[in-house]
């Protein structure tokens, strides 16, 4: 069987060409995309407008030089569902968002100076400030410490009580997400996220469990319902230290991309463009409010599979993102989504993240026979998952941020054995992603 033809980064393809390869990048980041908002309370046609606009932005940061799609980020859901207070497929006030949007800006503005600093210095420091055992333990605690918010909405207990048939509901979408993981190919295989969510609203629709009724009311057409930030220490200070580990996603997809395109995009056009377009793309979501932008690994891997690199091609799926989200009908669509059909894909989805982190800490050749690496995997680990949090005045440090604070203090602080220098202290920045395409 012969290869697919190539398409290079900067090719062009005719208009009949591109929109179904644009297709294929607005499936793959769909369901991802679109979940993290049902969870925190975000508008969905909010989101869609923000990706489509982080990713031109992105692409126009980066000289139209790399191809990534940029989709809510999955690492801030913790902190965002504890700032917005709402449960799952619910929209929270505006009030709230504001103020989580304030702490959305500040992630972005974090992703800026530290391209900046990247520019002058680097790579280096972001090792010695968060090495894998860190990183690693970070990344587990955000995945577990959602486990009994994904139980809870699989079972019925989020919205309002045990259900034997909303948790049938639910193994039924985790069972088919597996399957579609597991045993499908070529481009199917690439968004086993969304079949699972279709294939438990099927089941979910057979049973009686979805209700149209607010996709009749819904308009045809309609400005998505923007809201500006307010600027608050809590939600910074919240926020602001999971943009840490979400750098070193970034840097890991594009360590991914570098591979599958073949190119070395750290040297041109540059990690701190790359990084920079994904900070001001975060900034402006924050600005409207939308969540977090992160690269998504979903996209990469269809470009691996069509062999399809044009930036084109992912403008015109940032593009059509930007049409749906005007169109209100498909917002509420999404809202008719049972809440067990989510939270059977979310025991998959936070599980995955949760074995991400693990997967970081074996690949760094992290040795738990050194006392130093014991306990700063043990105390991240417990703070973040036993939901400790500490009230310093009018701010709030939840578990997540909390365990990432401590996690750095005591990286700085406890000493270094110079024999275990480069034996899994810090030898290189993690690859792997906490977002849904790694299933």
């Amino acid at each position: 069987m012969s290869q697919p033809r190539t398409v290079d980064v900067g090719e062009r393809l005719p208009l009949l060409q591109s929109i179904p390869l644009s297709l294929q990048h607005l499936f793959a980041m769909f369901g991802a995309t679109v979940l993290v908002p049902y969870l925190v309370g975000l508008d969905t046609s909010v989101t869609l407008f923000s990706s489509g606009v982080g990713t031109l932005l992105y692409i126009f940061i980066t000289k139209g030089k790399i191809p990534a799609y940029l989709g809510s980020s999955f690492a801030f859901i913790g902190a965002l569902t504890v700032l917005l207070g709402v449960k799952p497929g619910q929209l929270a006030d505006a009030s709230h968002i504001a103020v989580a949007m304030g702490g959305c800006v500040v992630v972005g503005l974090i992703y800026i100076a530290v391209a900046a600093v990247i520019a002058r210095f680097g790579t280096r420091w972001i090792d010695l400030l968060l090495p894998p055992v860190v990183i690693g333990s970070v990344v587990v605690v955000i995945g577990l410490g959602l486990a009994r918010v994904a139980v809870d909405m699989a079972t019925g207990a989020a919205v309002g009580g045990y259900s034997a048939s909303s948790f049938a509901v639910a193994l039924i979408a985790l069972a088919i997400a597996i399957c579609a993981a597991t045993f499908l190919r070529g481009f199917l295989g690439v968004i086993p996220i969304l079949i699972g969510i279709a294939g438990g609203y099927a089941v979910a629709l057979a049973m009686g469990k979805v209700d149209f009724s607010p996709v009749a009311g819904a308009q045809a057409f309609a400005v998505p319902q923007f809201v500006l930030p307010r600027l608050t220490w809590g939600a910074v200070l919240a926020l602001g230290p999971i943009s840490l580990v979400v750098i070193t996603e970034h840097i890991g997809h594009l360590i991914v991309t570098n591979r599958v395109c073949n190119r070395d995009f750290f040297k041109e056009p540059g990690l701190h463009r790359s990084l920079a377009g994904d900070g001001v793309a975060t900034a402006v979501a924050g600005m409207i409010g939308g969540p977090p932008n992160t690269t998504y690994g979903e996209n990469i891997g269809v470009m691996a599979i069509t062999r399809v690199f044009s930036v084109w091609v992912i403008g015109g799926a940032a593009v059509l993102a930007i049409v749906m989200s005007f169109i209100p009908k498909i917002g509420m669509l999404i809202h008719t989504i049972p809440v067990p059909v989510m939270g059977g894909i979310c025991i998959l989805l936070f599980g995955i993240i949760g074995s991400q982190g693990v997967r970081m800490l074996v690949e760094a050749g992290i040795d738990f026979s050194q006392k130093r690496n014991l306990i700063i995997a043990s105390v991240i680990l417990v703070i973040g998952i036993g939901g400790a949090h500490v009230q310093l005045g009018g701010v709030e440090f939840s578990e997540m941020p909390l365990a990432t604070y401590v996690g750095i203090l005591l990286n700085l602080v406890l000493p270094r054995s110079k024999e275990l220098e480069g034996n899994g202290e810090g030898n290189g920045l993690p690859a792997a992603a906490l977002d849904a395409p790694d299933v």
